[in-house]
């Protein structure tokens, strides 16, 4: 790793890069991250194919990240004119934008991977869905539309990585309060670069704050919710891959769900899984399956409280 480093460095100073005195003693993530600055297509081919290192790729992932969001959503948030799509969703200038920047991004920083955008047309990406084996970004540019486009400070970018047919990294940036949610399979999870773990609740499930989506839930279950809820209160916070991280965060404690798309949950589940928390559809199988059709959610930051959340969940069928 050394050895690529000064290889890299040596390189960099001979195109005049970056000057010879700023590049000693870096770490190799922070480097990584610094020459993402240039915009430069070597830069970025050279250092992703000499490096693979997933810690280093995801620190350089979150500034480019942040960078189009702050530029790219934030001079636009409340102010954007927003349409409606075939499906009744909302989409603004700035889902548009961010996707363009993101895609142009991506292209330079790993090029062997394609890129699935929640607003691509069906066609494009049920073609990339069929032929990603290989590897295949999965995006929501601005997941929270209606959030952002009201002038509600809820809302996030959601990035993630699919390999082999998996989810391996994820990425969840909120913008509003420069909040980073990452994880790497089998790595664990970290907010804002330090590490992100679910906490043992120590409450019953009737003591619960629960976010439940009931637009999307069956009658029957919208009814017994209602009736007889399990929980002590609940919210719905309109983005679902920041909802997933402040599950992973401890910011509550039980979710439910009923329709997200692949973009939506690729990363925050990613995010919640390496935390350590629990989750499942309501079939009981996984949440995570690569298709365009809708994956609901059942899941929680503690596994006895998953187990009790599922149990009432399975009485109301």
């Amino acid at each position: 790793m050394v050895r690529a480093f000064d290889k890299l460095r040596t390189h960099h100073e001979r195109l005049n890069l970056l000057p010879a005195k700023k590049l000693k003693n870096i770490e190799s993530a922070t480097y990584f991250a610094a020459l993402l600055h240039l915009r430069n297509f070597m830069a970025y081919t050279i250092i992703f194919n000499c490096l693979r290192h997933w810690t280093a790729m995801l620190e350089a992932l979150a500034h480019i990240v942040k960078t189009a969001a702050q530029e790219e959503l934030l001079p636009r948030f409340a102010a954007a004119e927003r349409r409606f799509k075939a499906d009744g969703s909302i989409v603004t200038e700035a889902d548009l934008a961010m996707q363009q920047r993101m895609a142009g991004e991506l292209a330079a920083f790993s090029p062997q991977y394609r890129l699935l955008g929640e607003e691509m047309t069906g066609n494009e990406q049920l073609e990339l869905l069929q032929n990603g084996d290989t590897g295949l970004w999965c995006l929501d540019p601005l997941d929270g539309t209606s959030n952002f486009a009201s002038g509600i400070p809820f809302f996030s970018v959601s990035l993630g990585l699919l390999i082999d047919r998996k989810p391996h990294l994820g990425l969840v940036y909120d913008p509003i309060r420069d909040e980073c949610f990452a994880a790497i399979k089998g790595r664990g999870a970290t907010l804002n670069g330090k590490p992100l773990r679910c906490a043992p609740v120590g409450l019953p499930l009737c003591k619960t704050i629960a976010v439940v989506d009931f637009k999307r839930l069956t009658p029957q279950l919208v009814g017994a919710l209602i009736s007889r809820p399990p929980y002590g209160s609940h919210r719905n916070f309109g983005s679902v891959a920041l909802e997933w991280s402040w599950l992973a965060a401890n910011r509550f404690h039980v979710y439910l769900h009923g329709r997200q798309m692949l973009w939506d949950y690729a990363a925050g589940a990613l995010v919640l899984a390496e935390a350590g928390g629990s989750m499942e559809n309501l079939s009981g199988g996984p949440v995570f399956s690569l298709q365009l059709q809708p994956s609901s959610a059942v899941a929680a930051s503690d596994p006895a409280l998953f187990a009790d959340w599922k149990g009432w969940l399975g009485t109301q069928k």
